[in-house]
């Protein structure tokens, strides 16, 4: 069995964003990296390797040959191979890259004994935040789904998997082949060195024609403006408990928040 790591190439979680003056992101001069949901799904996926659940583990990213880089980093952590679906200038949503995702996993069943048993990926990207893929994957493929992973184990021919929800904590079992989201919680990635990153550049990477599996690309999503964060507001200093329910009463802060 085989386990898929969809990954994501984004602005590297330190960085800071600024719109720009075309009123989108100016990514120009920041420094990229692989999304901290997907890091988090790949060392997930390289324990259950190393613990026999799996044969392999496959790394995948749609769009530009500039998202390379992000692969060779899984392949630093450990990854077996990596795979890049180019889809050229195409602009992308969720829905878009479900697709993909599910061409390129039937062409390879067809030509490949040895299947992908299970999808792991991080919940969400850290640029936009919809989180959408493993969902609709999962619809696609028709495999049962896990969501905001922080925990998952074999259990016979399917999964144990502990997801965070409004409740706390539940512990779902999905049977065959799945589709699973990691929350932050999953694992810890592993610190890749600088032999391994040189033993990275010998290890297998398939670049893709998004065109030869036959998916209509194209994005249903459209931007409606991009803005900066408010300022926040300077604060004040009371000089007692009667001071500051008196503030917080001349806020009328509960009822702004409809409490």
């Amino acid at each position: 069995m085989k386990i898929l790591v969809p990954v994501k190439r984004v602005v590297d979680a330190n960085v800071r964003v600024r719109i720009g003056s075309t009123g989108s992101v100016d990514t120009a001069g920041l420094k990229m990296s692989l999304n901290p949901f997907d890091e988090c799904a790949i060392e997930q996926a390289l324990r259950l390797r190393e613990d026999g659940v799996a044969s392999s583990v496959t790394v995948l990213t749609c769009g530009l040959p500039v998202c390379q880089d992000v692969l060779r980093t899984a392949l630093a952590m450990g990854a077996d191979n990596a795979v890049l679906i180019d889809t050229a200038d195409a602009s992308l949503d969720s829905l878009a890259i479900a697709r993909l995702l599910h061409a390129f996993m039937t062409a390879e069943a067809d030509t490949d004994t040895d299947t992908f048993g299970l999808v792991l990926c991080g919940k969400q990207a850290i640029d936009d935040d919809i989180g959408g893929v493993a969902a609709m994957l999962a619809g696609l493929l028709g495999w049962p789904q896990a969501l905001n992973a922080s925990a998952i184990e074999a259990a016979g021919r399917g999964w144990l998997v502990t997801c965070g929800d409004d409740a706390g904590t539940a512990t779902w079992r999905l049977d065959g082949p799945a589709v699973v989201s990691a929350d932050l919680r999953l694992a810890e990635p592993r610190r890749v060195t600088l032999p391994s990153i040189v033993k990275a550049k010998q290890k297998p990477l398939r670049t893709l024609d998004a065109a030869t599996l036959n998916v209509a690309l194209g994005t249903q999503i459209r931007i409606v403006e991009i803005a900066e964060p408010a300022v926040r507001q300077p604060g004040i200093k009371v000089a007692d408990t009667a001071a500051l329910l008196g503030a917080i009463g001349s806020e009328r802060l509960f009822q702004n928040v409809g409490a």
